[in-house]
């Protein structure tokens, strides 16, 4: 409860940085982290990961603390982080900076995971962040984001990257879809 009045607050401070009223269900956040390779050594980039639900998900799947950049805006969460998570990175930057907030850091990674508010932004700096996110994985590699909507956040561009996008989830409130984003 303590969490959703902290992300309650970070909304009222900042709405257009913060994208829901709640934190993303463990249902979603596991559904999410399932499409992290837990074996790999590369890191995986967590984008926006506010109170964590992802990020504790990802290290229930068994992707080591130390493999996590966690790339969150608000200070308040970036220390909610550090303290339940020991071992992660956490940059406080903006993940739609992502050369600039990983400053050299993450030059290649496993896989990155954003519950960044992505429809709150106009579709360029969506299409911008995938394509920064794609460029530093093998292609077929995924970045992943969720989506309450419909239609993804994100369209496919032919040639560069497929979008796909899972079942519904719904014991996420409100229910929810994972997008994978994959360069080709």
């Amino acid at each position: 409860m303590r969490d959703q009045f902290r992300f309650l607050k970070s909304l009222l401070e900042r709405p257009r940085m913060t994208g829901a009223i709640a934190p993303s269900g463990p249902a979603l956040a596991k559904a999410m982290a399932a499409y992290v390779d837990p074996d790999e050594d590369l890191p995986v980039v967590e984008l926006g990961p506010g109170t964590g639900v992802v990020t504790k998900a990802l290290i229930e799947r068994g992707v080591a603390a130390e493999r996590i950049i966690a790339i969150e805006y608000s200070p308040d969460f970036c220390q909610l982080l550090a303290e339940r998570f020991p071992g992660i990175t956490v940059i406080r930057g903006d993940a739609y900076d992502l050369d600039g907030s990983l400053d050299g850091r993450g030059e290649r990674v496993s896989s990155v995971v954003s519950s960044l508010p992505l429809v709150a932004r106009p579709p360029e700096d969506r299409r911008k962040l995938v394509e920064a996110g794609l460029k530093r994985m093998e292609p077929g590699k995924p970045f992943i984001q969720f989506s309450y909507l419909v239609k993804g956040p994100v369209e496919a561009v032919p040639g560069l990257f497929t979008a796909e996008a899972s079942p519904w989830i719904w014991k996420n409130v409100p229910p929810a879809r994972v997008w994978l984003f994959r360069s080709v």
